[in-house]
């Protein structure tokens, strides 16, 4: 459908600095930005294809959890991208840091960054990301979804209780539109710096936003059972590194549960 006035003004006020997000498709009400943008994919759609929506009802995050998606409430996004395969494990780490950026570009809202996938302001989510890869006739592909919360909505209470908005935290309206092309003029940033083999830039960024989270005591789980640590850094490949005891611990998926 055509793209509302307040996206279509920001995107073009935006112009080359959103490099490879030139070609945006909207949704008033979908199931999933990830799914149609992964279905585009899979039929030949070119890197930089952007799907946004007002709304999803089967919105989800990492691990199959679902992700809330009320109408109004958030910017829900998935873009297309053909990272190098040496880039790959560190998208998602760029995604956040990109995000963090992008809403303090448009806002002057200061947001954080947790591994592998979240983006804070103090103890509460701001938004989320969900990185999925892909294959087709073309080569593979990585869809990157990312949600952010706008405006305080009707979360459920098992989210809202640690869920933030922009406007809650600002106590004023925001642009949605700007925010939204302030994220991708970001993400075209921290993505073109990945491609071009500097991903040291990008893991420097991420750990001056993941600096409050660093030095926490963590819990995961492996074949051995729940483990406790410290997090400590990440590794080139985008890794969580947890101190035990005196030996560093390399952990690459599952949850990690933050505890103090």
């Amino acid at each position: 459908m055509n793209l509302p006035d307040d996206i279509v003004e920001a995107l073009a006020r935006a112009g080359a600095r959103l490099g490879p997000f030139q070609h945006l498709c909207w949704h008033e009400d979908v199931g999933s930005t990830n799914d149609i943008a992964m279905n585009a994919a899979m039929h030949g759609a070119p890197e930089g294809l952007v799907v946004a929506a007002n709304a999803q009802r089967l919105g989800r995050g990492r691990l199959g959890r679902s992700w809330a998606s009320p109408p109004g409430g958030g910017l829900y996004v998935s873009v297309v991208l053909h990272p190098r395969r040496e880039a790959l494990s560190l998208v998602p780490i760029a995604a956040g840091v990109a995000i963090a950026e992008g809403i303090e570009a448009a806002t002057g809202l200061c947001a954080g960054v947790k591994w592998p996938n979240d983006v804070y302001v103090g103890t509460r989510k701001l938004a989320g990301i969900l990185a999925e890869a892909g294959s087709s006739a073309a080569g593979e592909h990585v869809i990157l979804g990312f949600g952010i919360n706008l405006q305080p909505a009707a979360l459920p209470p098992e989210v809202a209780s640690r869920a933030t908005s922009i406007e809650a935290e600002l106590g004023r309206p925001v642009d949605r539109g700007l925010v939204l092309a302030e994220c991708l003029a970001a993400l075209a940033t921290r993505y073109q710096t990945l491609q071009r083999g500097a991903g040291d830039e990008v893991i420097g960024a991420w750990r001056l936003r993941a600096a409050p989270h660093l030095g926490r005591h963590v819990e995961w789980d492996s074949d051995g059972g729940a483990q406790h640590g410290i997090a400590h850094d990440i590794d080139a490949r985008g890794a969580l590194l947890v101190r035990v005891n005196d030996q560093i611990v390399r952990v690459i998926s599952g949850e990690v549960r933050w505890l103090t």
